[in-house]
């Protein structure tokens, strides 16, 4: 008997189906690119924003331009390219913000393929609040023992606490994204948290189920901290909607995204925020037709994202799978009480590396917890490891 293949995750570039409407924006990013970092490097333009101890800054740039230009494909080298969702976000930056895009997106592309680290982790996800409305049927918050408001670890995430997160990374990690395991829009701060991000990341994310959208929320989200918004729905109709999103009414969703269209349309005509609807896809009922007929007009983007088979790491048997997980090189993840974790996975923090502020940023991405666990993954040896021997995202 043949042995079973280890269940695989990839959950970088997870899309399963997308809808966007900006068409063939690759090709012309692609040359816009070259000219741009030609420029660059024959000084034409000047970076304005501050750029703090890169000292990789320009070989990154030039490894940039030699992936885009060069006609010779290494099947075993990795490769910068441009996909269809950055080409997108690339229309909002100037020429001096697309180089700073480019030095940002390829750590973030590239790195975890060639197991690369440097001082900061190419992306941050902030979670502004650990507790969620919603108990989707395939996410952590369906494990009710664990997500209540009587464990100590479940909060909100302050102002002031935020600040301070910002203010060491401002300059070092332009990749930010407010949401992980609860929603975001609950944390009282929430907008206060929005208005002191303006101006400091290139791209700024934030992920909501849109049921606790109100027109205040609406215009703390538009007047332009927030790049990407992606609305969290599953489905264009009922029961199905509320059968995946437990707690939610569809309805309620509908009229609160409609509500944010109007407002952006009105008051605020040349934001560059990009809106998407996104969906985990957890069954064949579920289907691209129906979601562009509804969410079509109101949004830029539609996607179905693949489900990650968590089913809860803590309990699996191991799984066979060998290859190193690509977070541990892309991201690092900061919960509302300053926990710092590899993952949100392991959303119980067992791989925990310390906490924010007692330690800063970089030095929790540089922890000899951190490297340790990187080596288990880079030598074949996941399967060593609680609970990553029972996780498939690779």
């Amino acid at each position: 008997m043949s042995e079973l293949k280890p269940k695989v995750y990839k959950k970088h570039n997870s899309f399963d189906n997308i809808s966007s409407r900006i068409k063939e924006a690759v090709d012309y990013q692609k040359m816009r690119s070259i000219r741009v970092l030609r420029d660059y490097h024959d000084g034409k333009i000047p970076i304005q924003h501050s750029i703090k101890n890169k000292s990789n800054f320009a070989e990154i740039l030039k490894r940039v331009e030699n992936d885009l230009t060069s006609e010779i494909k290494d099947p075993l080298q990795s490769r910068f390219e441009i996909s269809p969702f950055a080409a997108e976000e690339m229309y909002t930056y100037s020429d001096e913000e697309l180089i700073r895009f480019f030095y940002h997106r390829y750590r973030y592309e590239i790195f975890p393929q060639n197991f690369e680290l440097d001082n900061y982790p190419p992306a941050l996800q902030i979670e502004p609040s650990s507790l969620c409305n919603y108990k989707c049927v395939f996410c952590y918050q369906t494990d009710s023992n664990f997500f209540k408001k009587t464990n100590s670890s479940m909060s909100m995430m302050s102002f002031e606490f935020f600040k301070e997160i910002v203010d060491e990374i401002n300059g070092e990690i332009e990749f930010v994204t407010l949401a992980s395991r609860g929603e975001p829009l609950m944390a009282p701060d929430i907008s206060k948290i929005l208005e002191y991000s303006n101006g400091k990341f290139l791209n700024l994310k934030l992920n909501t189920n849109a049921s606790l959208l109100t027109e205040s929320k609406i215009h703390s989200l538009l007047s332009g901290s927030v790049k990407t918004l992606v609305f969290s729905a599953d489905a264009a109709e009922e029961p199905l909607y509320s059968q995946l999103r437990v707690n939610g009414k569809l309805d309620k969703v509908l009229k609160n995204i409609e509500l944010f269209r109007t407002i952006r349309e009105k008051s605020y005509p040349n934001t560059k925020i990009i809106t998407r609807v996104s969906g985990v896809k957890v069954t064949e009922k579920q289907d691209m037709v129906s979601m562009e007929k509804v969410w079509g007009g109101l949004v830029d983007q539609i996607a179905f994202v693949n489900y990650n088979p968590w089913e809860n790491i803590y309990e699996s048997s191991a799984n066979g799978q060998t290859k190193p997980c690509s977070d541990l090189y892309r991201r690092m993840f900061v919960w509302a009480d300053g926990t710092t974790n590899p993952c949100d996975s392991d959303y119980k923090s067992e791989l925990n590396v310390g906490k924010f502020p007692d330690l800063n940023i970089s030095e929790l991405w540089q922890m000899r917890k951190y490297t340790n666990l990187r080596e288990a993954h880079k030598s074949g040896n996941r399967q060593l490891v609680h609970p990553c021997k029972g996780c498939a995202v690779v």
